[in-house]
């Protein structure tokens, strides 16, 4: 028997973990997929917006995996930090597989960004994802207007939730509190901005055009924005999702007499955020520089500003990965450096120890991506397999675990917090309703 312990329960841990099981070379493979969270599905259950049901759908596929006889999800479980080292996780398991993401948003390195008001997305979404690590009063909704500065999927999603009119996130899973925060925002506007142009945006065509599918909101896009991008005119040379992207901003800028709406989501393309500006102590607008293509596939800037105001600023520009105590890390790249999934350590593979996902390449492409990222990483386990097993290996390591101090939440607890959940949202009237914090998870988890 071959034990190895995924630790990270999002697509690239549970895509391991079915590599892994699901071969015939090594027939006899156990996996233990480790989480800090009490619940699984990483970013599918707390980085995909609530009202994208068919993403969040994925859940019923990582769910099978999970359910294999072969593999068991083992929660409430931290490695690094205060929780277990990898060196001790390599007494319990013969391999141990670190699918751990890239925790970390990216900051813009402007004045004013850390003003109260101006935030992550990545905390705006755990906010609204109940993340139980999320400040519950995080963000003032007051504001009447919003920038959001990015533009990928991330952005999408933000600027989207923000323009959601108050009845259109009740049958989701928002938790209550958010849900009512949301649903007496006075957000108008919201401001999507990139610094480059259309045909250079990270966001898929799918993504974009839900933004024009919102009863309550329209889009405007300046002409004068995408003029700029010398793709325009003729897109015919691009990748093809930049090219529909370009399309379907195209269709926004010419549209003539748009129908009134309740709030307005205004997408501009050529602005650089310089400074996060500031009134009474908070965040009060965004400054940005003009750029203009420099010929070789970025910007430079011009020399011309132009201020929006905005009582709510979030960046949304990009992930990174971030250190694992006990592990190597490259600060450069923001990631654990490997070859074929292998960790390296001082250029030499270490026994026993892989990484997939973000933390392996780095937080790019979408969920499909991760894979043949897992297969990658699981072959090179598979391949090391006869040496990984001659290792000696705790019997039983849950049984240590508890003996060390954890308390592991197993497949029956997460079942348990999803029934919590269902009977949550029943009382008030809605769906499954997620239950936003550490002790009302590990309660209804059993963990009480």
């Amino acid at each position: 028997m071959l034990r190895v312990a995924v630790v990270g329960s999002g697509p690239s841990g549970v895509y391991t973990a079915q590599s892994l099981v699901e071969q015939t070379a090594v027939p006899d493979v156990r996996v233990h997929v480790l989480d800090r969270l009490p619940c699984p599905y990483g970013l599918v259950r707390y980085g995909v917006a609530p009202d994208h049901e068919k993403i969040k759908s994925l859940q019923n596929n990582l769910r099978t995996v999970l359910e294999h006889e072969r593999i068991g999800f083992v929660g409430n479980v931290e490695v690094g930090g205060h929780g277990v080292t990898p060196a001790r996780l390599l007494e319990l398991y013969h391999a141990v597989v670190y699918c751990v993401g890239a925790a970390r948003d990216r900051h813009l390195g402007v004045p004013g960004e850390d003003l109260p008001g101006s935030c992550s997305a990545t905390d705006f979404v755990s906010w609204y994802s109940a993340h139980p690590d999320a400040t519950p009063d995080a963000f003032v909704l007051g504001a009447r207007s919003a920038v959001v500065i990015g533009v990928g999927n991330v952005a999408v999603d933000v600027a989207r939730i923000l323009a959601r009119g108050p009845g259109e996130l009740h049958p989701t899973d928002v938790p209550e509190a958010a849900l009512g925060a949301l649903a007496a925002s006075r957000v108008r506007e919201v401001h999507m901005v990139g610094r480059r142009g259309p045909s250079q945006a990270k966001f898929t065509t799918k993504e974009l055009r839900e933004l024009g599918a919102m009863p309550q909101a329209r889009v405007e896009v300046e002409p004068a924005d995408l003029a700029l991008d010398p793709a325009y005119a003729d897109p015919a040379g691009l990748p093809a999702v930049s090219r529909r992207n370009v399309e379907v901003v195209r269709a926004w800028a010419e549209a003539t007499g748009p129908e009134p709406r309740e709030r307005v989501i205004r997408l501009r393309f050529f602005l650089r955020p310089v400074e996060v500006l500031e009134r009474g102590g908070r965040a009060a607008g965004v400054r940005f520089e003009r750029t203009v293509p420099d010929g070789a596939g970025g910007v430079r800037g011009t020399g011309a500003y132009e201020d929006i105001e905005a009582q709510l600023v979030l960046r949304a520009v990009g992930y990174r990965g971030v250190p694992l105590e006990g592990l190597p890390f490259d600060a450069s790249r923001g990631t654990v450096p490997h070859a074929a999934g292998r960790v390296l350590r001082d250029g030499v593979p270490s026994a026993g120890e892989y990484v997939a996902g973000w933390i392996k390449r780095g937080p790019t492409g979408v969920i499909g991506t991760n894979r043949p990222c897992a297969k990658e990483t699981a072959g090179s386990l598979l391949a090391d397999a006869p040496a990984l097993a001659r290792r000696t290996v705790a019997a039983d390591p849950l049984a240590t675990l508890r003996a060390w101090g954890h308390r592991p939440v197993e497949w029956p607890g997460w079942l348990s917090i999803e029934q919590a959940e269902a009977a949550l949202g029943h009382t008030l009237g809605r769906g499954s309703v997620k239950i936003p914090d550490w002790s009302g998870l590990l309660a209804a988890a059993g963990q009480d």
